[in-house]
């Protein structure tokens, strides 16, 4: 009897629970459903993504089918195909990714098929860590530590590349190649992040071997090549954080809980998003009136200022340049830029989350929504509102040799770039008067 595995966000051979259940006892069909929801997706993603795909069709020898068509349409014709009465996926735990098994196992039951979901993209799927009265945990500290304590599998064993059966030629056959060459077209970048899980094995292996016992010191230099880059990876699951945790718990050193505390954060936003599924585009808190938030043409320049690197603040600037270029940002750079727009030009986080859902190759939904929440002072134990990035002072603490912004503004100090188009000192005080007008609002 022939399973089908439908891939989702778990794109790789390795360590992958519903790719080994499919597998078990006998050769598996495999398909990815190339939905139209993806063609929301910016071009940089759908190019990332489907080099991703053929690389995983390259390494199950062809096998892996990429289908068009709402995923329920899309598994169930596959399962048909490949008269597979079971078919193995991994669970996802996002509003949407929810809503799309339940049609797929929707689809299949009513054809006398059945849907059975292993596994997660998550070391602790969300929901699995309560306190001891069953409520999930609302601050971050305590959560790491039942996290820790709730530990996780060890990596499951590498699938067998050569134990697929290839379903046939279908209409609905995506062509790859064709999809990337438009994406980049569409949505160039300066380069491509990595999209073969091969090599995203031994990159992590290099930063665990030489680079993570530095860490804790160099994390939030965006001048220096410190951190691992494993967000695209994790994204698109070529890698399970099972595995990442698996190499860095063997490395004795400080700077590795430091290291294995992020995957904890990216844990505790999936875990907020279950419990929470509002906060995907609602705040949990309020920090500024809804009427206070700024509105209309000069509001929308400012956005566009923001957006284009050209607020005349070199590290905010820099940090935007490098995301329209790259697809990616280095996260302390992130926590300024998303700052400088919530508190110096007081616009709501929903905008710049858009943005980065446009801009990120590593765009991740629970993280991105989040972590902008955290930075607005809107999420579960987000920083406090009044705690506003001074993006000079930033810049000359995380920065100071000036190789980052020189690297993105080559015109700082030059006539061509533009004096900074506002007052921190005014701005923040600014924000933090709309802060105590929330405050007393709400404790009426």
């Amino acid at each position: 009897m022939t399973h089908l595995w439908w891939a989702r966000r778990d794109l790789r051979l390795d360590d992958n629970p519903a790719l080994l259940s499919a597998q078990e006892g006998s050769p598996a069909a495999a398909v990815f459903a190339w939905t139209p929801a993806l063609h929301f997706w910016s071009g940089r993603r759908r190019a990332h993504l489907a080099r991703v795909l053929w690389s995983l069709r390259e390494d199950t020898g062809g096998a892996l089918a990429v289908r068009r068509g709402e995923a329920a349409d899309a598994v169930l014709a596959a399962a048909r195909q490949a008269d597979a009465t079971a078919v193995w996926a991994s669970q996802e735990y996002t509003p949407s990714g929810v809503r799309e098994q339940k049609h797929v196992a929707a689809a299949l039951e009513a054809d006398g098929r059945e849907l059975r979901m292993i596994g997660s993209p998550y070391a602790v799927a969300p929901g699995r860590v309560t306190k001891g009265d069953g409520t999930p945990y609302r601050v971050f500290t305590p959560y790491r530590g039942a996290w820790r304590e709730h530990g996780w599998r060890s990596p499951a064993a590498p699938a067998d590349a050569d134990a697929f059966v290839r379903l046939p030629r279908d209409s609905a056959d995506a062509d790859l190649d064709q999809i990337a060459a438009h994406a980049d077209a569409e949505d160039p970048l300066e380069r491509t992040e990595e999209f073969r899980e091969r090599r995203v094995r031994e990159d992590l292996e290099a930063f665990v071997d030489d680079r993570v016992e530095h860490y804790g010191d160099e994390r939030d230099r965006p001048d220096l090549d410190s951190t691992s880059r494993l967000s695209s990876a994790l994204a698109f699951g070529l890698v399970h954080p099972r595995t990442v945790l698996a190499l860095t718990g063997a490395v004795d050193h400080p700077a590795a809980r430091t290291f294995e505390s992020e995957i904890a954060w990216r844990e505790f936003h999936a875990d907020t998003l279950w419990h929470e599924p509002q906060a995907r585009r609602e705040s949990l808190s309020t920090v500024v009136l809804e009427d206070d938030w700024a509105t209309g043409a000069e509001a929308d320049a400012a956005f566009v200022a923001w957006r284009d690197g050209r607020t005349g603040f070199p590290l905010v600037d820099a940090g935007m340049r490098q995301l329209a270029s790259t697809g990616w940002m280095h996260n302390r750079v992130r926590m300024v830029v998303a700052s400088f727009l919530v508190k110096d030009l007081h616009l709501p986080w929903q905008r710049g989350a858009d943005y980065f859902r446009r801009a990120l190759v590593d765009y991740d939904h629970a993280q991105n929504q989040l972590n902008w929440q955290w930075v607005a002072g809107t999420g579960r134990d987000a920083s406090p509102y009044f705690r506003v990035f001074n993006p000079e002072t930033q810049a000359g603490k995380f920065d100071p040799h000036r190789r980052y912004v020189e690297r993105w503004v080559p015109e700082l100090d030059t006539p061509a770039y533009p004096a900074p188009m506002v007052d921190h000192k005014v701005e923040r005080e600014r924000a933090l008067e709309l802060n105590r007008r929330a405050k007393a609002r709400v404790q009426r």
